[in-house]
């Protein structure tokens, strides 16, 4: 097997694609070279490809396929030139024999995902999808607790503040974007304890905002998401419901050094020992960062 065909085995089995948001998304193998290296035993993960992250890899003469989670390609194109940056960077890969591979949303909905992972930092308690996937999807994927974002009922309820710098240590952040409804403002002791949190790694408004429902007994206290739109955010708060925003692949790039790089090393070892196709090695990348800092 080639070593991109190897990569794509791993990533269905550890996110199917079926389960990704197929209407709008662009998933899968989105360039496959037609003269891959030759030497290529290393894969590459990030969450973003920019000028940046591309030099990264092709400067290690071993990577030979890009596992990029955002896609690198979304929408069509009818040329290719290298004037254009999004193209010269698909046509930089091509050149140098490197394939890419992109998960995205089939990686949030996933069981152990990046939503499951980023679900974690709020504290213990009962995790469940905000939208299941269907029951035929999740059979076929063999993913009993896949779909979009993730609904948090914490084992014992915590302020906000609490969570808030829960969020911060898992995300690795000094300071994050908060939007507090009037009920957790002002003096501790008169705030309402976060019992509920809506969570969507990304900008996952539409994702978290379904979690709300008219019921008081199912009142959602807290949207955990990368970002949201100025007015969103305050008919949320006008809601009872605050926001915590870490900034959009702030709440996805740590799962790629946490989760998915040992998990990705772990298909491709068991593959290598099935098939003998070589040894492969899964590293992430040291530049990729989200555009907007908090300074």
């Amino acid at each position: 097997m080639t070593l991109l065909s190897r990569v794509s085995a791993a990533m269905q089995r550890i996110a199917p694609l079926s389960l990704a948001e197929l209407k709008w998304d662009n998933v899968g193998i989105l360039l496959e070279a037609a003269q891959p290296r030759t030497a290529a035993s290393r894969v590459f993960l990030t969450i973003d490809l920019t000028s940046e992250t591309l030099r990264e890899a092709l400067d290690d003469p071993a990577v030979g396929v890009i596992v990029a989670y955002h896609p690198p390609i979304f929408s069509a194109w009818k040329s290719l030139t290298m004037s254009d940056n999004k193209q010269s960077l698909i046509l930089r890969c091509a050149s140098a024999g490197v394939s890419i591979y992109t998960p995205h949303t089939s990686l949030d909905s996933c069981e152990d995902g990046i939503n499951d992972w980023l679900a974690a930092s709020v504290g213990e308690g009962a995790v469940v999808p905000i939208t299941p996937a269907s029951p035929e999807v999740a059979a076929a994927a063999g993913q009993h607790n896949a779909g979009s974002g993730r609904l948090v009922t914490l084992a014992t309820p915590l302020p906000l503040s609490a969570v808030v710098e829960r969020v911060k240590q898992r995300l690795g952040l000094e300071r994050i974007r908060v939007a507090r409804a009037s009920c957790h403002d002002g003096p501790s002791d008169t705030q309402t304890l976060v019992s509920r949190v809506a969570v969507c790694a990304g900008s996952g408004y539409s994702v978290v905002s379904a979690a709300t429902t008219t019921t008081s007994s199912s009142k959602v206290d807290v949207y955990l998401t990368g970002e949201m739109g100025h007015h969103d955010a305050l008919a949320a708060t006008a809601a009872g419901t605050s926001c915590i925003l870490g900034e959009h692949s702030n709440t996805e790039r740590g799962y790629l050094r946490a989760v998915l790089a040992e998990r990705l090393q772990r298909e491709l070892d068991t593959d290598n020992g099935d098939s003998g196709s070589g040894s492969v090695s899964v590293v992430v990348s040291l530049v990729d960062k989200d555009p907007i800092s908090i300074e």
